[in-house]
């Protein structure tokens, strides 16, 4: 497809990271519109191989049509957290090289005037990466219950004012159904007081929505421990994350598998640490670059290399 062009954020540093190989297996996650793909087998020819996953089907095409010169590459229109499901129905045992996860929505994604993902476009609600899944934003915004809007509106948009707009969608609901993303852009307006900011006031409830239709912080927790289990030893994990729940996830889980695990006495229950961190600070964009892409701005890339194999 011409009109997906995604900026890969961070790609070079992402891609980097991974001290691509010759003859070495790499997972780039999340496909998008190619590009870490690209670069990634630009550094692995001619015997290396490379397994790029997206649920989007725009994504798929775009990517396919970028990428169609290069032989050693497998697309899977399938989610990121089916890797392990993938790699066993293959009989692949492991990652030798590395994987790198973009965690961040697509930049055609956000803009998309028909996939309601975007509070300056008015359509349907949906927000749906896979546009196969049945839920969608419409049942989030017209089913879930006031305490669990307040809930997702909290913990996923940190939401200052989650119980205001909570109430109105549920006051709005016994008039009308809510339909469109502009119908929920009024609601929020009427529900949130005017005070000065950057941030338009859809912003976070959008961001929180998104997340709970696509389970998206969930995913990443399960797919992490899916892939730690799949990496082999001295194989990279490259994640570039773009808030701060996906980012605390990926500090925490990094934080604890780098950990020397034993005993109360030190002489029992040793469990050597599973990950070595390459970065103990995230990598941010540069200057140069938040001014090409601004949304980069809030990009982190961690990264972190499997070792003790033989001791998971």
């Amino acid at each position: 497809m011409q009109g997906f062009k995604h900026y890969p954020v961070m790609a070079k540093e992402a891609v980097g990271a991974l001290e691509c190989q010759n003859g070495k297996l790499y997972i780039d996650a999340t496909l998008g519109g190619g590009g870490y793909s690209e670069l990634i087998l630009q550094k692995i020819c001619p015997n290396g191989r490379l397994i790029s996953f997206d649920v989007d089907c725009d994504a798929i095409s775009a990517a396919t049509e970028r990428l169609k010169h290069y032989e050693n590459l497998t697309i899977v229109n399938d989610s990121y957290t089916n890797i392990k499901k993938y790699l066993d129905e293959n009989n692949i045992e492991e990652i030798t090289g590395g994987i790198v996860f973009d965690l961040g929505a697509s930049t055609p994604q956000l803009t998309s005037k028909t996939r309601g993902f975007s509070f300056l476009n008015d359509s349907k609600l949906d927000m749906r990466f896979n546009q196969s899944a049945n839920f969608t934003a419409y049942d989030v915004v017209n089913d879930y219950k006031e305490d669990e809007l307040v809930r997702i509106f909290s913990e996923y948009g940190e939401e200052r004012f989650s119980k205001r707009i909570a109430k109105k969608i549920i006051e709005m609901r016994k008039i009308k159904v809510i339909e469109t993303t502009k119908d929920l852009v009024n609601i929020i307006f009427e529900a949130t007081p005017r005070i000065k900011s950057k941030i338009h006031p859809a912003t976070r409830v959008f961001q929180a929505i998104r997340i709970e239709v696509n389970h998206e912080l969930d995913n990443i927790k399960n797919t992490l421990n899916d892939v730690l289990t799949l990496l082999g030893n001295n194989a990279i994990l490259s994640i570039v994350t773009f808030h701060s729940l996906e980012d605390r996830i990926v500090k925490n889980f990094f934080r604890y598998y780098s950990r020397e695990w034993q005993g109360a006495d030190g002489m029992f229950d040793y469990n050597p640490p599973l990950l070595e961190l390459v970065n103990k600070k995230p990598i941010i964009a540069s200057e140069d670059e938040i001014k090409i892409n601004p949304p980069s701005r809030s990009a982190k890339l961690r990264i972190a290399r499997r070792i003790n194999k033989n001791n998971n």
